[in-house]
């Protein structure tokens, strides 16, 4: 009788269908409870500092042409010249670039940001960065609260973290060093990488962020804000492709050089000819595509486990990195894989889930369920 029992418990594992219940050392009940401790926390840090659900987004949204930002309960009109010339109080210079001078400035008791036009030669690039802001508002886009074209000036949200380029500093700070975490900078490239997507599809049709030349540049066209995510920011470079009219880009009429800007958007007549930018071929949106994998290494720094995410990534950003644009993977797919990481590492990463798992079980009603092998 004990030899036919022994036989169906040999059937039952190798069948992969049963299971054997033991009684759960002390230890091993304290190392579950722990691990589930840690599971909680996780979860409860995973949405501090992260930005409302889609849903609620939609609800806050204003109509067009009108904005409603911290505490105010009702949209308002895009402030006009004159208002922006009696309301706005300007309070200390934050950033200066080639074409507009930032402001940290208040208006009805609440910081903005108030850009003037720097250079009046720059002036075309200042109105297209005001109609791309116009015409792009979401959740991608810094919110606009008002532009007067005669003046010069914009009014845009402030926030007060900056561009991406401070974002080392700002997770050294004690109130953010929580969110120094492989799981939140990877949420940061994926914020990235959306606001790539909605470019590249936008209501204007696929565009080109320009002004991308070195990582630095990039950086700087983008702002973090205090839920931490990302927005874009500076518009002014945003170039139109309409590949069924024949109609490509070219970011700017210098020569451009190095390994960061895409292959397409160096010369292709060698150094014996000199550079003419009548002969350079345009291109599209793909150049965005290359520079992927740069800005995603630079968000997800060095932290334990950005290593790890990086490997998850290799074979995505290798496709990005094709020298034949065409080759290269849509925004969108890129965001896909992304999302799949994020996905599949959280998972299997979280803080106290290896504990049991490296032990071939898992607990189920207090005790421990272990596998057959």
């Amino acid at each position: 009788m004990e030899e036919n029992n022994m036989e169906k418990k040999l059937q039952g594992c190798k069948k992969g269908s049963s299971q054997r219940e033991v009684p759960v050392p002390p230890a091993v009940l304290l190392l579950f409870i722990m691990g589930l401790m840690n599971i909680v926390l996780y979860l409860y840090l995973d949405r501090v500092f992260v930005s409302p659900p889609p849903a609620v987004l939609e609800a806050r949204r204003c109509p067009f042409g009108t904005f409603r930002m911290g505490q105010m309960k009702n949209c308002s009109p895009w402030l006009s010249c004159e208002s922006l010339r009696t309301e706005v109080r300007k309070l200390k210079r934050v950033g200066e670039g080639a074409v507009k001078r930032v402001f940290l400035s208040e208006w009805k008791e609440q910081k903005v940001a108030l850009s003037q036009l720097s250079r009046p030669e720059m002036k075309d690039d200042f109105l297209h960065g005001v109609k791309m802001l116009k015409a792009l508002q979401s959740e991608h886009v810094v919110m606009l609260l008002g532009y007067c074209e005669d003046d010069g000036t914009l009014l845009t949200e402030y926030h007060p973290l900056g561009t991406l380029k401070t974002l080392e500093e700002t997770l050294n700070l004690p109130k953010y060093q929580s969110l120094n975490t492989w799981h939140h900078r990877l949420k940061l490239a994926i914020n990235y990488v959306n606001i790539i997507n909605y470019l590249h599809t936008s209501p204007l049709g696929p565009l080109v962020m320009c002004d991308s030349n070195d990582l630095d540049k990039i950086l700087s066209q983008y702002l973090l804000t205090s839920s931490f995510n990302i927005v874009a920011n500076d518009l002014d470079a945003l170039p139109a492709v309409n590949k069924d009219k024949g109609i490509l880009v070219k970011c700017g009429h210098r020569e451009l050089a190095g390994e960061f800007v895409a292959p397409e958007q160096l010369w292709p007549y060698g150094e014996e000819t000199p550079f003419n930018d009548d002969l350079m071929p345009p291109y599209d949106e793909k150049t965005d595509i290359w520079k992927i994998p740069e800005v995603s290494s630079f968000l997800l720094g060095h932290v334990e486990g950005s290593d790890v995410v990086r490997f998850h990534l290799f074979e995505i950003h290798k496709a990005c990195k094709q020298k034949n644009p065409e080759e290269r993977p849509s925004a969108q797919v890129v965001l896909d894989t992304y999302q799949k990481v994020l996905n599949s590492l959280r998972d299997t990463v979280m803080p106290g889930m290896f504990v049991l798992q490296d032990l071939g079980g898992f607990m189920e009603n207090g005790k421990a369920v272990w596998f057959c092998h």
